[in-house]
């Protein structure tokens, strides 16, 4: 990445298929382990439920990454009929809902592994203690590895896991990178982005679709909208101030400022 440069930012997930996937399966688990007070349903991994949960999850992410590599084929293909010598490099590609079996030598406390139910409790706590393996669940968190993990991408190796924190289409998005101290504060955890500061639902009540535009507008960024709702919804208005977010992601140690990105043109669906 380098200074005044364009970049083009692909957010999509596997459209309904991983809220399908959820549903299904928490429905599955309260049936099977009875329904939690905080609706927070889960299933042993080694049980025969969370081993087919997480097959699932892992079906409905490499749709959600193959459909990120179709929407980058096609915007390459668009833009060479404008710019021939057009070229875009994937810089990373990352999720942020997802499960993953990790090493960490920052875990320490009683497995959970065999209880479930309005009663349970987190697999681990933190603390030092023995490398071991553990599933790490992030749900509106990404991953941020520090230098030397074997997961990053050689060319990030030497320096960290790039961490791409998007704020709305109206404000900044940003880039950092992982850090050693985020693996030992959030086994290797950084925000995924400025977080609604109001429901879709909420917007849709407060906020018209004419004022959505005008707003847009007067912040220099042009807009092309598939929807109506969607344009209301993703309003800036929707989202915390990404910019105080990334302050604190960074002071704290789970991510280190690299590049802040203005949005000049937004597609949404």
């Amino acid at each position: 990445l380098e200074e005044g440069q364009v970049v083009i930012m692909i957010h999509c997930g596997s459209r309904g298929l991983g809220h399908q996937v959820a549903t299904d399966y928490i429905n599955s688990m309260s049936k099977e382990y009875g329904k939690r007070s905080d609706g927070l349903e889960n299933a042993p991994i080694k049980s025969e439920l969370g081993k087919k949960y997480f097959g699932a999850m892992n079906a409905a992410a490499n749709f959600a990454f193959a459909n990120k590599q179709v929407i980058t084929h096609f915007v390459r293909e668009d833009l060479k009929k404008y710019f021939p010598e057009f070229e875009a490099e994937v810089v990373y590609d990352i999720c942020h809902n997802i499960a993953k079996f990790e090493k960490h030598n920052n875990v320490v406390g009683r497995e959970r592994l065999g209880e479930v139910g309005k009663d349970a409790a987190p697999v681990v706590a933190l603390g030092k203690g023995e490398k071991k393996t553990i599933l790490v669940m992030r749900k509106g968190a990404t991953r941020a590895f520090g230098p030397g993990r074997e997961e990053i991408p050689e060319d990030y190796r030497k320096v960290g896991q790039p961490v791409l924190l998007p704020g709305s289409m109206g404000t900044a998005s940003y880039v950092l990178v992982g850090t050693k101290d985020a693996e030992d504060k959030s086994w290797g955890s950084c925000a995924h982005g400025a977080g609604r500061a109001a429901s879709r639902t909420k917007m849709r009540e407060k906020l018209s679709f004419e004022d959505a535009v005008a707003d847009m507008e007067k912040r220099g960024v042009f807009v092309e909208a598939g929807r109506r709702k969607g344009m209301v919804e993703e309003s800036p208005f929707s989202y915390k101030d990404v910019t105080e977010v990334v302050r604190v992601c960074d002071g704290v140690g789970l991510g280190r400022k690299v590049v802040s990105l203005s949005p000049v043109l937004v597609v949404i669906g």
